[in-house]
């Protein structure tokens, strides 16, 4: 993988593991889910006049990701709801790369060397590893295994669509904007105060939660018009060793000394895919 695109797919990382944490930061989790969405869906609103449309090829595909995102938000909120995000992000996370690569050669042709195999074994095995302990809770790690099925389809869908899209950047910010549209709208018509006064405590937040979804995203999939689509999926979920980080510094969440071998297993996963 080449220097630059693997130095961008860890900067996504970082985004993503910060706008996951102020999903976990708030009390309503599953409106905190909507709201970042929402704000998502406003940054992609501003740029978007801007960009050409996607291909006509990519629509399909992108119908269908706006359909399973908002599966996903819902799966994410209830997974922060029922466990810790040191326990349930890991595993969500942790997981879907084994799916997607397990399922990228038969569904898209892509074949992977030995090398490649090895750093999405090494990098999954030390998530994993985080995710999996004796204390942890069945129902948040049962909601978190049945994201992780979401998360790795919905990853081979928008790696489809854009290499279809013929452009990256607009294809991303459509579903942004397809995604965040139907939350809003429904926890508006079931509580519109509990959704203003949302927006009047918490409004900036969402706003840099929605632009480090919209950044996370759109670099990964970018990414993956330039290496191997499982390659890059592993990668991103390097995310883990900066969500452990928050949840242990920020948020205030025990995760114990398997924290270090989560980081030595994950960047040796990373430098091993560096090289495949």
């Amino acid at each position: 993988m080449p220097t630059h695109v693997l130095l961008i797919v860890l900067f996504a990382a970082i985004l993503h593991a910060s706008w996951n944490a102020i999903v976990k930061s708030g009390s309503d989790k599953r409106l905190e889910a909507a709201m970042v969405a929402a704000g998502a869906g406003l940054v992609a609103a501003v740029i978007l006049p801007f960009l050409p449309l996607p291909t006509a090829a990519s629509w399909p595909w992108l119908a269908a990701s706006v359909v399973i995102h908002q599966l996903y938000f819902v799966m994410v909120a209830a997974a922060y709801r029922a466990g810790d995000m040191g326990h349930t992000y890991p595993l969500m996370r942790g997981s879907a790369p084994l799916i997607v690569a397990l399922a990228s050669a038969p569904l898209l042709g892509e074949s992977l060397t030995a090398t490649s195999w090895a750093g999405i074994g090494l990098i999954c095995g030390g998530i994993l590893l985080l995710a999996l302990h004796g204390r942890a809770n069945h129902r948040a790690t049962l909601i978190a295994l049945g994201n992780a099925l979401v998360i790795a389809l919905y990853t081979l869908v928008d790696g489809t669509g854009v290499r279809l899209s013929g452009h990256a950047l607009s294809y991303v910010l459509w579903l942004h904007l397809l995604t965040g549209v139907p939350p809003l709208i429904w926890l508006w018509m079931r509580n519109a105060a509990v959704v203003k006064t949302q927006i009047q405590t918490r409004g900036p937040l969402m706003l840099a939660g929605g632009l480090c979804t919209v950044g996370s995203y759109g670099l990964a999939l970018w990414a993956m018009t330039q290496a191997p689509l499982a390659n890059v999926a592993a990668l991103r979920e390097t995310s883990v060793l900066f969500a452990v980080a928050i949840s242990a510094l920020i948020l205030r969440e025990g995760n114990g000394l398997r924290r270090l071998a989560t980081g030595v297993l994950v960047v040796a996963g990373a430098a091993t895919l560096k090289m495949a």
